[in-house]
């Protein structure tokens, strides 16, 4: 499964996220309608933003789940441990 993550995530190279960018900025008629500059850059900014901030996800979520591989895989687990395996698999 790590191995399927890895190359799915190798794939958001800066090249990648540029024509991503230039994809998303191509759907967004307000984006292409306008002559403000401050507002195109306003909009290149967030859709930046947001793709950083996927990217920070994409890997807290991989955190997690080695973590969460490594509990399963322990052969100790304390209280707290089994509460959030618990949790997770409701």
């Amino acid at each position: 499964m790590s191995g399927r993550r890895n190359s799915r995530t190798s794939k958001f190279t800066e090249s990648g996220i540029n024509d991503l960018l230039m994809r998303l900025q191509a759907l967004l008629p307000q984006l292409n309608q306008t002559s403000d500059s401050r507002a195109s850059v306003s909009m290149m900014q967030i859709i930046k933003e947001t793709c950083s901030r996927i990217s920070m996800l994409q890997r807290e979520v991989k955190e997690h789940g080695e973590r969460l591989a490594e509990l399963v895989n322990s052969a100790y687990t304390s209280d707290v441990d089994e509460e959030c395996l618990r949790r997770l698999h409701l």
